[in-house]
């Protein structure tokens, strides 16, 4: 009687069991946003609880969307509300009528538009290539939103070497009769995004093409072609310096770079760890510009960073 009484006192006094966390899945969204010349809608996609405080915005590369970043999302979505738009003129979101429009300017009013949305006072940037450099844009302005800063395989320097190699592909529109040639175009052009598994190549291919109407069909790329007006009317011919930018970062910044890159050189990521935020500075073998984080080393150095905030 006493053992048994004292067992259910025991058992009245421990802790209940924690409630399990709720899972969130993807969600696609959009948010208006204005233009020199109107409004235009840019597209999101968002991972984790979307009442987290803690966010994550993941901008991509030139080309790209934001659904690069699915597999880095669902890991962080545990811990952060993960938030990846497609720059306009790409992905879901509405191409521009007036091409000129396409540009920096713009793409960082676009970016603190869906920022205010979100309705954040301070979030984490990961950023590839030019989603780096608008994150730089962003976290150089006095009150930036960026609390930390991750710029992948992209710094204060943009050799004229990676846009001239760049720049032929933008503009071209190419069809496909079918997603087998996409991914076999896909895999070529992108082929220093280093080792990806067949279904890694087959999901970047998936979210890269758009099926076409009309009699001819197929299948054909997912951006506006006129992206690649700037690279036909000023062809590179000089290294882009944005060393002013990056040295009013204030916030503390992890640097990556793909070991064979050709837009970020080994002399400019050195210094990135000596000058401005003084970056912490993590390479990654076989791989060219610019990592794609979905190899889950990529993805453990991107988490640990955003979480030590």
């Amino acid at each position: 009687m006493v053992m048994s009484f004292l067992s259910d006192l025991s058992s009245a006094f421990e802790p209940p069991t924690p409630p399990r966390r709720p899972v969130h899945g993807v969600r696609e969204r959009d948010v208006q946003c204005i233009g020199p010349h109107g409004l235009h809608r840019m597209a999101y996609t968002e991972w984790g609880d979307p009442d987290n405080p803690r966010v994550v915005l993941c901008a991509h590369g030139l080309t790209r969307n934001g659904r690069d970043f699915d597999d880095l999302a669902q890991t962080l979505a545990d811990d952060f509300r993960v938030v990846c738009p497609d720059v306009v003129g790409r992905g879901r979101s509405d191409w521009l009528g007036v091409k000129s429009d396409y540009g920096f300017p713009l793409y960082v009013s676009d970016m603190i538009t869906l920022i205010a949305r979100l309705d954040v006072q301070q979030l984490s940037w990961v950023g590839t290539s030019m989603g780096g450099i608008i994150g730089m844009l962003v976290a150089s302005q006095p009150h930036t939103p960026i609390g930390r800063l991750v710029l992948n395989d992209v710094g204060p320097v943009i050799t004229a070497v990676s846009l001239q190699r760049i720049g032929p592909y933008v503009g071209t529109a190419p069809r496909f009769a079918t997603m087998d040639e996409a991914e076999a175009y896909i895999r070529l052009v992108s082929a220093p995004f280093g080792p990806l598994t067949d279904a890694q190549w087959r999901h970047l291919t998936n979210y890269s093409v758009r099926p076409m109407g009309g009699a001819e069909g197929g299948f054909a790329m997912i951006y506006d072609p006129a992206l690649g007006d700037i690279f036909r009317q000023t062809p590179a011919t000089e290294d882009i310096d944005l060393w002013p930018v990056y040295e009013r970062i204030a916030c503390p910044a992890l640097a990556l770079r793909g070991a064979d890159s050709d837009l970020l050189e080994r002399s400019t990521f050195e210094a990135m760890a000596a000058r401005g935020p003084r970056a912490t500075t993590v390479e990654f073998e076989g791989v060219g510009h610019a990592p794609m984080l979905m190899d889950p080393a990529q993805i453990e150095v991107v988490r640990a960073f955003v979480l030590a905030g």
